[in-house]
């Protein structure tokens, strides 16, 4: 993955053989992408790059990162159970996503004809940040299948990897497993994870 900032926007994130070639999606978004990184600017946010993306900081805390896909690219927010969304435009990421947190974009000219409420909404979680308020802990939870918990019981280094995760990608690792309905099939996805959950990444990380 990338670790220079400038390399997104001219080669996209280094996480797949698309990197640096005109296939990637950061060419297909590049006027789009360039505009919204300049609103994030504008805003007053730090520029960094975290997981080979670009993300935006303000009093400590990760305000919003940017990405880019096939069909579109996106501005998500962190901490988005605080966001209030006034112009109805936060959408969830995925079908497990448990709020609205990204604004997506299909063309590259909606940046600039939304860019004063993209800045309404930065300003909104820079203030959530300096307020040092966060969202309320979800007490949502889930099962753990009985195959997680002998595999761990059986396995200790998958054990300590696992409780190293963080609640979000150990999560992401309860919803996938609890998605199988066959306990064979729970058991192939805990040996193939094996490798993932060492080295910290949730199920849908690459």
């Amino acid at each position: 993955m990338i670790t220079d900032i400038e390399d997104f926007f001219s080669k996209g994130c280094g996480r797949c053989d698309r990197f640096a070639t005109s296939d990637c999606s950061t060419r297909t978004w590049e006027h789009g992408l360039s505009n919204l990184r300049q609103v994030c600017l504008a805003a007053g946010l730090s520029e960094t790059v975290k997981w080979g993306h670009p993300c935006y900081m303000h009093a400590g805390r990760n305000i919003a990162i940017i990405g880019a896909v096939r069909g579109d690219f996106r501005l998500s927010f962190f901490n988005a159970a605080l966001m209030r969304d006034p112009a109805n435009v936060l959408e969830k990421q995925g079908p497990n996503t448990r709020h609205p947190d990204m604004i997506r974009f299909t063309d590259n000219a909606a940046v600039v004809a939304l860019a004063s409420t993209i800045n309404a909404y930065l300003k909104e979680a820079m203030d959530y940040a300096e307020a040092g308020i966060k969202p309320p802990k979800d007490e949502t939870t889930l099962e753990w299948p009985e195959e997680l918990v002998e595999a761990l019981d059986a396995d200790p280094e998958l054990a300590e990897g696992f409780h190293r995760l963080t609640p979000g990608r150990q999560r992401s690792y309860l919803i996938n497993l609890n998605s199988a309905k066959k306990p064979e099939t729970r058991v192939s996805r805990i040996a193939r994870f094996r490798e993932r959950i060492l080295a910290g990444k949730g199920a849908l990380e690459r």
